[in-house]
């Protein structure tokens, strides 16, 4: 039987929870999901903990924030005069920014007063543990 090496394309089901059992994303009740491995569309340690997986494995890893988004950084909050903002925001709003490069910069909104708004630009799992569950549906070479 195939098993998951850095040459896979594997499908799977998978769960993200928090620390408290929350799902934050799963596929188990939908379609499996399928990648190459390596090919960028998960976390370079959500690929690792696969590999030697075949067909039929389950298993449940809990992720450290180091090893999944990161520890969440307060130099990554900023703080925005209030009348920077040409429409009505509200605490926890996504609100897309661009960088020095004019690249899309999603940032939440944190707080709000009068004179200044902070915006955390912070994976919004940044300093999360992780619990990451997979069922490996297929494993093909490539």
């Amino acid at each position: 039987m195939t098993v998951i090496t850095e040459n896979s394309k594997v499908t799977l089901f998978f769960e993200l929870s928090l620390e408290d059992g929350q799902i934050v994303d799963s596929n188990f009740d939908k379609v499996p999901a399928t990648f190459e491995f390596g090919d960028g569309s998960l976390l370079p340690e959500f690929e690792a903990v696969l590999l030697g997986l075949k067909v039929k494995d389950s298993r449940s890893y809990s992720m450290s924030p180091e090893k999944a988004f990161g520890a969440h950084n307060p130099s990554n909050v900023q703080t925005i005069s209030r009348d920077q903002f040409e429409m009505d925001i509200e605490l926890g709003m996504v609100v897309s920014f661009a960088d020095a490069n004019k690249n899309e910069l999603p940032g939440v909104i944190a707080s709000i007063d009068e004179q200044s708004v902070d915006v955390d630009f912070n994976h919004p799992l940044a300093g999360r543990t992780l619990t990451y569950r997979v069922e490996i549906v297929a494993v093909e070479e490539i």
